[in-house]
């Protein structure tokens, strides 16, 4: 153990200076090295944005997963849904992916919801959008279980939370980077996801919830995945009911609501297309699920103490 100690402070020029107290402390000049490469040259730190590690195991692993335990009534060749998604990816540069590039992928994996009810989905009776309530959204389906969700599809569960691309220069994934959503129209994980939502909500009939965050200014957020592509091609011949869920922080703020800002404008857009709707601000299950994640909030005792849950 050193018995002296060293600091670290600016120069004039405002560059890190080590200034070492004893020779036995030469040890950290090699961590202060080490932080401020780390520091000034952010390309040696890139890999953490491309291409998922082992991306090929996890797609296939959670395929057989889907076929074996999710719906062990459905039949996939995992293999060959791979091997197409990798032939068109590895082949094209990171921002020349387009919707119709996946429609192969989509058709290997094609997917009908039983409006009818039949005995194939038992206890489902409520597609769940979301928009801006991920994180809620997922501990809903879990606690709530007649709700389906995108992530519950077989392409949802396969690609969930992974991110991909290729390169223009090799063939094959790019495990150093990848450009965000926004940097490109024709982003990879952006078009299998804009495809995969289009055709999520054309399967969707009888009632269906939406999540919205009320939260944030604009939780009804024109370029959101849901009021630009899944709104559009839902059909009001086959859902029974939209029902809107507003949930806000339990701390605040408190900015949208069903009668108050971009909520407003969505109900309006149901209205003229014949859509029945309801809309619910601060559903209490929601709250409840809410204080379970922090339960020392003075919000959460109040919740706490009017729940029969």
């Amino acid at each position: 153990m050193f018995t002296h100690t060293s600091s670290l402070r600016l120069d004039e020029a405002g560059r890190g200076v080590a200034v070492i107290s004893s020779p036995k402390a030469f040890a950290l000049i090699s961590v202060t090295t080490w932080w401020f490469t780390l520091l000034l040259c952010p390309d040696q730190r890139t890999s953490q944005l491309g291409t998922t590690p082992n991306i090929k195991q996890i797609v296939l692993g959670r395929c057989y997963n889907y076929i074996t335990f999710v719906n062990p009534s459905l039949r996939y060749d995992c293999e060959d849904i791979w091997r197409r998604f990798e032939e068109l990816v590895v082949r094209k540069s990171s921002c020349n992916v387009t919707v119709e590039d996946y429609h192969q992928i989509f058709y290997e994996a094609t997917q009908s919801w039983p409006c009818d009810r039949v005995n194939n989905y038992p206890g489902i009776t409520n597609f769940l959008f979301w928009s801006k309530t991920r994180t809620l959204m997922h501990s809903y389906s879990a606690v709530v279980r007649h709700f389906w969700t995108l992530e519950d599809t077989l392409v949802g569960y396969m690609f969930n939370h992974l991110i991909w691309c290729g390169q223009e220069e090799d063939t094959g994934f790019n495990f150093s980077f990848c450009p965000e959503w926004s940097a490109c129209k024709n982003h990879p994980v952006y078009s299998l996801w804009r495809l995969a939502s289009q055709n999520f909500a054309e399967m969707a009939c009888g009632n269906i919830t939406v999540l919205l965050n009320g939260s944030i200014v604009n939780a009804f957020n024109r370029k959101s995945m849901f009021a630009s592509v899944e709104l559009d091609v839902l059909s009001p011949n086959k859902v029974d009911y939209v029902n809107i869920k507003v949930v806000t922080n339990l701390e605040g703020p408190y900015i949208e609501s069903c009668c108050q800002g971009s909520v407003v404008d969505l109900i309006q857009i149901l209205q003229s297309r014949g859509f029945r709707w309801t809309c619910t601000d601060n559903d209490h299950t929601l709250m409840v699920l809410q204080s379970i994640q922090n339960p020392k909030r003075s919000s959460c005792q109040t919740c706490a103490s009017h729940s029969s849950i």
